[in-house]
């Protein structure tokens, strides 16, 4: 079960208040820093989407790009061992390392099931 909410290629974290007994939660993936709350699990993704609607019609009216969330590109820190073993595994695989560590994080995602909106 994920407690993440998707929209729009965006995803945002579903966090409980006790002090305020309310649901909140952030847009995650971006620098801009968008937050929502609402009461109920319905408010709280009605509240989320009105952020993301808000957030790219302000980008739109401002002429500017909005920032978009996994661009496709990060940098990884490994091993030694393991970066010598998956280049290893490219080169007898005749891949680039990048393909190889592409196919590396597919086949554990598609064993571990892929992130699905469950509110």
């Amino acid at each position: 079960m994920s407690n993440l909410l998707s929209y729009k290629n965006y995803n945002g974290t579903v966090e409980y208040s006790k002090e305020d007994s309310c649901l909140f939660g952030k847009v995650v993936g971006i620098k801009s820093l968008l937050s929502y709350e609402g009461d109920s699990v319905q408010e709280l993704k009605q509240n989320f989407q009105s952020v993301i609607d808000e957030y790219l019609e302000d980008c739109k009216e401002r002429d500017v790009e909005p920032e978009q969330p996994y661009k496709g590109t990060f940098n990884v820190r490994i091993s030694p061992e393991l970066h010598r073993n998956i280049a290893v595994y490219a080169i007898e695989h005749g891949k680039s390392l990048n393909a190889a560590v592409e196919e590396a994080i597919g086949n554990m995602v598609r064993a571990g099931g892929q992130i699905q909106e469950t509110y």
